[in-house]
């Protein structure tokens, strides 16, 4: 499975912020990278279909789809059991969620209301949603915002083994240290 996308372009009032983009994601990691205000967001919610685009295509269509966005969209009244339980619904699974909460070091939250979780424990969870869902294709735009060297090595390992299976789109201004073999497309 990869997904191609060919020609996609995206206007907003006359200006250009995707013109004629064309890229294969195989299953793996691909890194889209650009300065911000580039439309590495556009892209990531035309392959959603959160936006239209003025043209091009993404194939295949229906692929099940799982993001992190800029913001963290978590319930706060709920700690992140609750979190994951809502999100997920029948695909919530106790165990792995378990363990991928331990990977990205939310382990020891104890209940904790997300409200008092820092920005970080925020994003990490926010993180732990999209890759506990059922998808063929994750989109995650800047899913390190707020997280230290330390967690942003165990997001990223976290992120690196669902590539393993699935088309993962990493759209990140950033410079990151990935591994050898992974995609990068540069708007």
């Amino acid at each position: 499975m990869e997904l191609v996308v060919t020609n996609l372009k995206k206007s907003y009032d006359g200006r250009a912020v995707l013109d004629g983009l064309s890229f294969t994601a195989p299953v793996g990691l691909t890194r889209i990278a650009g300065d911000s205000g580039i439309g590495k967001t556009t892209l990531l919610r035309i392959l959603l279909g959160l936006e239209t685009p003025d043209g091009g295509t993404a194939a295949p269509k229906g692929l099940r789809w799982a993001a992190v966005f800029q913001e963290d969209r978590l319930l706060s009244q709920l700690d992140a059991a609750g979190n994951l339980r809502f999100a997920l619904g029948a695909a919530y699974d106790s165990q792995k969620a378990a363990e991928l909460l331990a990977a990205l070091g939310l382990a020891d939250t104890g209940g904790k209301r997300v409200s008092d979780y820092s920005g970080g424990m925020k994003r990490r969870l926010a993180l732990a949603r999209a890759l506990l869902a059922p998808c063929d294709a994750l989109a995650l735009d800047e899913p390190f915002t707020g997280l230290d060297a330390a967690n942003r090595s165990a997001a990223l390992s976290c992120i690196l083994r669902a590539a393993e299976k699935k088309i993962v789109l990493l759209a990140a201004h950033d410079a990151l240290a990935l591994p050898e073999g992974c995609a990068v497309v540069t708007l």
